[in-house]
């Protein structure tokens, strides 16, 4: 007996039906299909993962299923490797193609990508894969990036449409779950993290585009009131609760001039998104090394001592520690503080780079490969491209938290002190300290390091890495291979 031909959409990062392509393409094939996220062991295993991302992917699929009620179907959501899944599948169906989008992941989803694709030759299916929010696979150059970019920008969203019966019904897939391990979808509500979900999605679209974009770039660099002025969608273009096109056509529609600084100036940073996870797509050792060869002579003492005291929070600079705290209670930072706390990683503490990244990954609700591991290697000054930035966190504490607000919520150790002692605690003199009450090094640690030495010693050793022939020579390939259209980018948007 010949078994039903359907076809399959491959859920990743495209965790939305409304301007999915994947989703698009199946109903175009006029073919019955079904739709699976499989919580793959080699991702629940892998260090840059964490609980955070797995709940925010469960939430997004409970409110992917709210939409699927209408045509009695959901997504099938089981522990799985990929092939194992679709060898369970084919018990019941043969399967003709699978459809999902490019993405642009860690070594571990490449790698496991690769293998899928030969077992798909092997077993005569079809492996159909769509470009996501306008990132390439395969570029030598960006010479016409931008132009190409801006035009899937600028093409019509694609509308969820199936034909009646198309999409697998709730009976015939709870045959499959019978052999296959279904996973719960139950996540815990008493948490500060940002819920997952298209509607949650829309919501957060909706109120900045409607209010709160209007403060955007006045509190863009300010850690407390960033928190609401800021669009806070990267989680849901993150997983693709949105579309970074929707998103995009969204902010065109509604900029104006009165709001033009603030809007156009979010929209330009949607440009630059993709041009991070462009940069990482064609340069996927920077996973693990400095996109620039030259840096990879700079080594540094590994000291598991800074290392604890900086991921916990504890580290005697007061906006570092509440950073800190809050990524780890929250799962969010605005960019200046993500930029700065790496910068005193990197820098200030001088460790590598490579020792941040899984943590920091784990922390960032709206962790992106893409945007991670270039973003890691900017700040810490090892691109050779770009500005060496060598935070200094006092003074960003004075100029961005000025009465302390953000630091006093996160160190609270800290609350009872006046404002110029919050930022700078060990600043107190043995009175000082009776008078509030407070021991430094027993109610809040001393700073670990010497400030204005450390960042003396970095910036002395990094530009003078700048001048070395073999930074300057990949200097060249680097701005050769990515940077040119970026130029075209810049002289647009002014």
């Amino acid at each position: 007996m010949n078994k039903e031909k359907i076809n399959l959409v491959w859920l990743k990062r495209d965790l939305r039906l409304h301007d999915n392509e994947a989703i698009s393409s199946a109903i175009k094939s006029g073919k019955k299909f079904l739709i699976f996220y499989a919580f793959e062991k080699i991702l629940l295993h892998d260090l840059h993962y964490n609980v955070r991302h797995w709940d925010f992917i469960k939430q997004s699929i409970v409110d992917f299923n709210k939409e699927l009620i209408g045509y009695e179907s959901k997504v099938l959501s089981v522990s799985s490797d990929i092939i194992g899944l679709c060898n369970q599948i084919q018990n019941f169906y043969a399967i003709d193609t699978v459809y999902s989008h490019i993405e642009t992941g860690i070594l571990t989803t490449y790698v496991r990508d690769k293998e899928f694709k030969r077992y798909c030759r092997n077993n005569n299916i079809n492996w159909k894969e769509n470009i996501n929010n306008g990132v390439q696979r395969g570029l030598q150059h960006r010479k016409k990036w931008y132009e190409d970019w801006e035009c899937y920008m600028k093409k019509k969203q694609e509308v969820f449409n199936p034909l009646e019966n198309q999409i697998l019904k709730l009976e015939e897939i709870k045959e499959i779950e019978k052999v296959s391990h279904p996973i719960s979808l139950e996540t815990p509500s008493d948490t500060k993290f940002q819920k997952g979900g298209r509607s949650m999605g829309i919501k957060y679209l909706t109120t900045f585009f409607n209010e709160r974009h209007k403060d955007y770039m006045f509190h863009i660099s300010k850690p407390e009131l960033s928190r609401t002025s800021c669009s806070r969608l990267s989680p849901y273009l993150a997983w693709g609760n949105l579309s970074v096109r929707e998103v995009f056509q969204e902010g065109k529609k509604v900029k104006t001039n009165a709001n033009t600084r603030h809007i156009g100036a979010f929209l330009s940073r949607l440009r630059w998104q993709a041009h991070f996870i462009q940069k990482f797509e064609m340069e996927h050792v920077m996973e693990n090394a400095s996109v620039n060869k030259g840096y990879h002579k700079l080594k540094k003492s590994i000291s598991k001592k800074y290392q604890v005291a900086w991921k916990t929070g504890t580290t005697g600079f007061p906006l570092v520690d509440a950073c800190m705290r809050c990524l780890k209670e929250t799962g969010y930072l605005n960019f200046r503080m993500r930029a700065l706390t790496v910068s005193f990683f990197t820098h200030i503490l001088w460790q590598p780079w490579q020792d941040a990244t899984t943590h920091l990954s784990q922390m960032f609700l709206d962790f992106e490969p893409g945007i991670h591991f270039p973003q890691l290697q900017m700040q810490a000054g090892e691109t050779g491209i770009n500005n060496l930035r060598i935070y200094n966190p006092v003074k960003n504490g004075i100029e961005h938290d000025e009465d302390a607000k953000f630091i006093k919520k996160w160190v609270p150790e800290l609350k009872k002190l006046d404002t110029i002692f919050a930022h700078e605690p060990y600043l107190m003199t043995p009175l000082e300290q009776q008078l509030y009450d407070f021991t430094l090094g027993k109610d809040y640690p001393n700073p670990i390091v010497d400030l204005k030495k450390t960042r003396k010693k970095a910036s002395d050793i990094l530009w003078n890495l700048k001048k070395n022939p073999e930074v300057k020579k990949e200097s060249k390939r680097i701005l050769l291979k990515h940077t040119l259209s970026d130029r075209n980018i810049m002289l647009r948007d002014r």
